[in-house]
């Protein structure tokens, strides 16, 4: 190898030559919309199947490799010609034809770029959208990838912005001894569906630059095409930096901390100037993760510049227009960064953004006071977002408990963190013998619509037979693919020949077969199966109903317990006897994923519950007809039917984790041995197993459109895209005049809050009342200067625990009464309620701030919550029940109280 730098070294790209008729295929290898549609494909897997394999699905390297003579052949082959041509109008059908979000919102999507034109920018730091580009590590990534993906299929106006790896995530490797290894191989960009972004101008690569301690480093803009959505992806692997700053971008979450909080200003920073310098005008930001934080702080920053406005202004001009997703159940899961090191690579920022250090670095803390903590990404995020999520309706609740202190006194219930639960695209996970059965039974745009839940019902059409003999031959097909694969990886551990043919020949391709593929995190217990290895050699070596277990994954380099996880596993497998049905797959991806979730027949996930947001593997497997086994945790705590699949235990909580383990263990044999495996061998005179087919049929047409993607994809735009376009737009127009009104009507709330009070508290009730008989209230309170306009008192009430805590709340307005005075400061509020239940029931009374430019109930820190004692209207006694309940209200406890 000759060094850059020792010589003078000339480079040049070394294209494709194809012949004219076979021109299409160029266009269709750099746009990744074949890589969701089979029949695209097999044009290239048609050309060289070898090649196809040996390039990891690449059709631009494998265009540039194939023999030439093959390239003639096929070129005055009529049947290839002819099923480019319907392949390729059927490409240019789907960047050309009306979407269904066009049709749904002609009035954003109608007339060219402009500011009252919906354009969405996606944030994410890996995209998982094909095997060859592996700038992805897991869920994250597929996850993002699916979405634009699904947004393509929608025509939603979008974008998407992320980091080009030079080596992307790391390829795995098993010793002799069964310990991960790594390796880093560069992605040769050449030879990938990308391309620099040029700019018309100049001639050169787009480039920005962002300011790290001492310097500027530069970053290019590439681009690639998922269908219609462009992703743009920032380098920073150019000359004119140093090596350090070249390897900025080098791997996906490698490195130290350092490198980390670099490629996260990169990311944020850097990909809000590169949108600008392309003309790329979103204004609609969705930060997929912590890790594109960053970007808020530059958009308020730009903001602040073009407006001449202070930061508070800018702040909420910018918030509006901001979306956070959050992924991560456990603060340690968050990317966090000492103070010290915030005030080295952020300290451009402060004078831009118009405010002191201290007040940036406590837009990252939830305890804003604690200089010492360290700052969030995710708190950032929050912060200056006016909309989050999480992706699975228990992942909002487990959010909203996590950062409740973001927002104290407020109940846990009404923290402003919705939830989307998470999908997966059909079309890119389906097997195509599947999509073919649907498009029979269907109809051809099935996948298309996300509101069309009834066309799913056309599933119980597809005969019993087919659908088994689908599940059988999808079964085969997996076998002899990890047959193969076995031979290679334990021919490059070194193993004898036997022992590569017993491990080879120990998968039957008609054993009832079960799926675990995932990150090797220690909370998703990869090893949990393993826990009774006598019970589990027992379902391994039934002969009449046998059993095997397909594994795969990877641990983060730096995870020594989670390779010790994988090790074990290896270990246990490559023993004699029954356990060599236990077979772990290397080097985990996209391909082996899609794989596995087509040719098993049971998926299991077990991770510590809680502890796992959504999760989309499973989505995956039931898509293609695979039962889940699963904990009641993310998705499946909310998709679980016990005529569609099974559930390890009922949800509970433990405090003994070994104790856990070893209940939800013995919960797995249980389920294997006494429902999962009998049903799965109860075959009828047919041989066809009716009650496992029935569940597969119930799975197919219950699971795919409630988490596909596409309806994912259409709830985020029609929950928070439009709404957040709608409010940047108010507080953007007219120079930022809302959003100067808003920021000065915030300060005035500050600024006077210390000063509301609610000074009393009276009702028409005694300690009993009729069931549904009006419970009117009249409440007096001290409001600090501010206006009845200004402020939302409200009656808060639910059912009162043996504790005293208030569950299962509800509030209502009360109505400011100008007629009733109460001297002084004082203004009367007055409502009522009906009771609609018997039993201990009450209610307490809060003052929250009003501003219909606010998303959701309350401003951190603002809220008055009653704190004295409700007085019978007519008498001098105190109703000390509603007082308690009242006090309580404050909180923390009511989700308690629920769970």
């Amino acid at each position: 190898m000759l060094e850059a730098g020792k010589a003078f070294i000339r480079s040049f790209r070394v294209v494709p030559d194809l012949p004219p008729t076979l021109r299409p295929l160029l266009e269709l290898a750099h746009n990744l919309w074949w890589t969701w549609h089979p029949e695209a494909v097999a044009l290239f897997r048609r050309l060289d199947r070898d090649l196809w394999e040996e390039t990891r699905h690449n059709p631009v390297k494998m265009l540039g490799s194939v023999n030439q003579g093959v390239l003639d052949k096929v070129a005055e082959d009529r049947s290839y010609l002819h099923a480019l041509s319907l392949v390729h109008a059927r490409f240019m059908a789907h960047m050309e034809r009306t979407s269904w979000f066009q049709r749904a919102y002609p009035e954003v999507t109608g007339g060219a770029e402009g500011d009252n034109q919906l354009r969405v920018a996606y944030f994410c730091a890996e995209f998982g959208l094909t095997k060859c580009l592996q700038i992805y590590s897991g869920g994250l990534g597929c996850l993002a990838g699916d979405h634009l993906k699904a947004a393509s299929e929608l025509g939603l106006p979008m974008c998407a912005v992320g980091l080009l790896y030079r080596c992307g995530y790391f390829h795995q490797y098993l010793n002799a001894d069964g310990w991960q290894q790594e390796t880093y191989p560069d992605l040769d960009f050449p030879n990938q569906p990308i391309r620099r972004l040029i700019d018309p101008a100049t001639g050169e690569q787009y480039r920005v630059q962002v300011e790290l301690p001492g310097r500027n480093v530069t970053i290019g803009v590439w681009q690639l095409d998922a269908g219609r959505i462009p992703v743009y992806l920032l380098d920073t692997n150019f000359p004119e930096n140093s090596r350090e700053d070249r390897d900025i971008t080098r791997t996906l979450y490698g490195g130290d901390i350092e490198t980390r909080i670099k490629q996260e200003i990169v990311l944020g920073i850097g990909g809000v100037r590169a949108l600008a310098k392309i003309g790329q005008k979103a204004n609609v930001f969705h930060i997929n993760e912590g890790h594109a934080a960053f970007l808020a702080l530059e958009r308020i920053a730009q903001i602040r510049e073009k407006y001449a406005v202070g930061f508070d202004e800018a702040r909420e001009a910018a918030a509006a227009a901001h979306l956070f997703t959050t992924h991560t159940p456990v603060p340690a899961g968050i990317d966090r960064f000492a103070p010290e090191l915030i005030e080295r690579y952020l300290a451009p920022l402060p004078q831009r953004l118009g405010i002191d250090f201290e007040t940036l670095k406590a837009m990252g803390r939830v305890n804003v006071f604690d200089p010492q903590e360290h700052f969030s990404m995710a708190v950032l995020a929050i912060r200056t977002s006016q909309f989050c999520n999480g992706v699975s309706a228990l992942h909002g609740q487990v959010s909203r408990k996590m950062w409740a202190a973001i927002w104290p006194g407020l109940p846990e219930p009404e923290i402003p963190i919705g939830h989307v639960t998470n999908g997966c695209h059909p079309r890119s996970w389906i097997s195509p013998q599947l999509m073919g059965l649907y498009d029979r039974f269907l109809g051809p745009d099935w996948q298309l619509d996300p509101m069309d839940h009834d066309i799913w019902k056309a599933v119980n059409d597809i005969p019993d037979e087919e659908i088994w003999r689908l599940r059988q031959r999808q079964r085969e097909k997996l076998i002899t693919w990890c047959r193969r694969k076995i031979r290679r990886q334990l021919t490059a551990r070194g193993a004898g020949h036997d022992e590569i043919e017993r491990a080879a020949n120990a998968l039957d391709p008609n054993a009832l077969t079960i799926g675990f593929a995932r990150r090797f995190a220690t909370y998703k217990r990869g090893t949990l199966f393993m826990s009774d290895l006598d019970r589990l050699r027992a379902l391994l070596s039934d002969e009449k109903r046998p059993v095997q277990i397909l594994v795969s994954g990877k641990a983060h380099p730096a995870d020594g317990a989670g390779k010790e996880l994988i090790r074990e596993i290896v270990r246990a497998s490559s023993q004699p006897g029954p356990l060599r049905r236990v077979v772990f797959l290397e080097d985990y991806d996209m391909d082996i994923a899609r794989r596995l979730v087509q040719g098993c027949d049971m998926w299991l996930n077990n991770p510590k519950r809680w502890m796992e947001a959504s999760g989309t593997s499973g989505m995956k497997a039931a898509m293609n007809g695979v039962i889940n086994v699963s904990i009641l945790d993310g998705w499946w705590d909310e998709a679980y039917d016990p005529s569609i699949g099974f559930a390890i235990g009922k949800g509970e909580s433990y405090e003994d984790e070994k104790q856990q383990d070893a209940i939800e263990s013995r919960a797995l044999y249980d389920l294997l041995e006494r429902q999962i495996v009998p049903e799965f061998y109860d075959r009828d005179e047919s041989g066809l197993p009716q009650a496992w087919i029935a569940r597969i049929k119930r799975c197919l047409r219950k699971i795919t459109p409630r988490f596909s993607t596409i309806r994912m994809a259409a709830e985020y735009a029609e929950t928070y895209y439009l709404p957040a376009f709608k409010l940047s737009a108010r507080l953007m127009r007219d120079n930022l005049a809302e959003a100067k009104d808003l920021a000065q009507h915030i300060r005035r709330l500050r600024e006077h809050w210390h000063r509301v009070a609610i000074r009393r508290v009276s009702t028409d009730v005694g300690s009993s009342i009729a069931i549904r008989r009006p419970v009117h209230v009249r409440a007096e309170v001290e409001l600090g200067g501010l206006s009845p306009d200004e402020v939302r008192v409200q009656l808060y009430h639910g059912e009162v625990t043996s504790l005293g805590d208030l569950v299962d709340c509800a509030a209502i307005d009360m109505r400011h009464d100008p007629q009733r005075q109460t001297g002084g400061e004082g203004v009367v509020f007055t409502g009522e309620y009906e009771p609609g239940a018997s039993g201990r029931r009450g209610f307490t009374v809060r003052v929250l701030p009003r501003d219909d430019r606010l998303v959701g109930t309350a401003i951190p820190g603002l809220i008055v919550w009653q704190n004295t004692p409700t007085i019978r209207e007519g008498e001098t006694t105190w109703d000390a029940s509603t007082n308690e309940a009242g006090v309580r209200a404050q909180i923390g406890r009511t989700a308690a109280a629920k769970a």
